[in-house]
């Protein structure tokens, strides 16, 4: 059998009518920017995240740009995240001319260490910006005290979180600002590159759709320097016919991720995501991703093909880990697994001005050697996850 990570064949399969439909209307009224489809999906999401102002753009990375230029950050100041991320979480700091301060993650939920934010802030500091890693909410309660303490903006990364909750309120309404992500393989995804943003003030609101287009207020008015960042017309169509759908599929996940972790159970050498249900919080699931933290390949599979080393391996000087292995040995038995990351942030070649070494952020480097990603989408059948289930129990037998 084989096993995707990720697979949008049935879903298409499934919505196919209504989003030719969707598609058609909007290639029949000639109206590809802006207009009736992008205003009706602006104001659907805010109501489902529970805010006010949604502003559509071009994709989850400029959603960040926009947040942090709306909030004045730039030049000079600091802004606190993650490592263990996507690069695109501090490049957008970056890319406004901020400088990302990383600090280590949480062991067990590989979200921001809010224990050691504090330490963090210096007079430069701006800005938090927490990452719903894979879909877990960060514990924003906590995270907005610590802001609220040391007068900081908070920015949430929610590109993988769509449909998550903490404490009952979604994942991009605790924030100063939420951005989200669009791209096809999230919960929410369009059939290209997509992004919102989310806030509770008028005038940020204001501001991030002024950027988005050129930093216009009125037809040939600029009032600074923006961006092309509208979110089209065609993405804001296929997402108005997927976002009713948002709820049931993110509940799937949650049946999905359940059904892994009682399959998979008390496996030694495999650390299953540790996630509390406290507090009415609602994980997304955007990736179900395992630690493995001892793994010896089949003597009789040792003549397989080894995984290709990577620039973090070379550079920590290290042979393939047990983590390697495994997802070697998975693919050879038709299991296709990801690496959600690889490397972290604070030692991509981009940031050596940053000056950081290895063991500088223990937990996000440890991490970045173990983690892995099974597959998981809301169309994935028992079928799969059980065949998916024994290759792995078989491979540690």
């Amino acid at each position: 059998m084989q096993v995707p990570p990720f697979s949008l064949t049935k879903q298409l399969s499934e919505l196919g009518n209504d989003l030719e439909v969707a598609v058609s209307r909007v290639i029949q009224s000639g109206q590809f920017i802006g207009g009736d489809e992008v205003k009706t999906f602006e104001d659907s999401f805010a109501k489902s995240i529970g805010i006010d102002y949604s502003v559509g753009c071009n994709s989850g990375t400029d959603a960040l740009v926009l947040a942090l230029r709306a909030l004045d950050i730039g030049i000079g100041d600091e802004v606190i995240t993650s490592s263990f991320s996507f690069f695109a979480t501090a490049e957008a700091i970056s890319a406004v001319g901020a400088k990302p301060v990383f600090v280590d993650v949480d062991p067990c939920n590989y979200l921001i260490d809010l224990n050691l934010i504090e330490q963090a802030i210096t007079s430069s500091t701006k800005a938090i910006l927490p990452v719903h890693l894979f879909g877990c909410p960060v514990d924003m309660k906590t995270l907005n005290a610590i802001a609220k303490k040391n007068g900081l903006k908070v920015i949430e990364d929610c590109a993988q979180a769509a449909g998550a909750e903490y404490e009952g309120m979604a994942v991009g309404s605790w924030g100063d600002i939420g951005c989200f992500s669009f791209f096809p393989t999230k919960n929410l995804g369009g059939v290209g590159d997509g992004g919102a943003v989310t806030t509770r003030d008028a005038g940020l609101a204001k501001r991030m759709r002024e950027l988005a287009v050129h930093g216009m207020p009125a037809r040939y008015l600029h009032t600074q320097l923006g961006y092309n960042s509208r979110l089209d017309a065609l993405q804001a169509a296929v997402l108005n016919v997927k976002l009713p759908k948002l709820k049931y599929w993110v509940k799937k996940r949650q049946q999905i991720a359940q059904r892994y972790i009682d399959l998979l159970e008390d496996l030694p050498g495999l650390d299953l995501p540790k996630y509390s249900s406290d507090m009415n919080t609602s994980h997304a699931w955007n990736q179900f991703v395992v630690r493995v933290t001892d793994f010896s390949i089949k003597a009789k599979e040792t003549d397989a093909p080894k995984v290709r080393k990577s620039l973090y391996y070379d550079r920590l000087n290290n042979d393939n880990n047990a983590r390697d292995e495994f997802k070697d040995a998975l693919l050879r038995k038709g299991v296709n697994t990801i690496i959600y990351y690889p490397i972290p942030i604070h030692l991509q070649p981009a940031y050596e001005s940053l000056g950081f070494s290895v063991g500088d952020l223990p937990i996000t480097e440890m991490l970045c050697g173990q983690v892995l990603s099974l597959p998981i989408f809301p169309e994935i059948s028992e079928e799969q996850q059980e065949y998916v289930s024994l290759m792995i129990r078989n491979l540690f037998s």
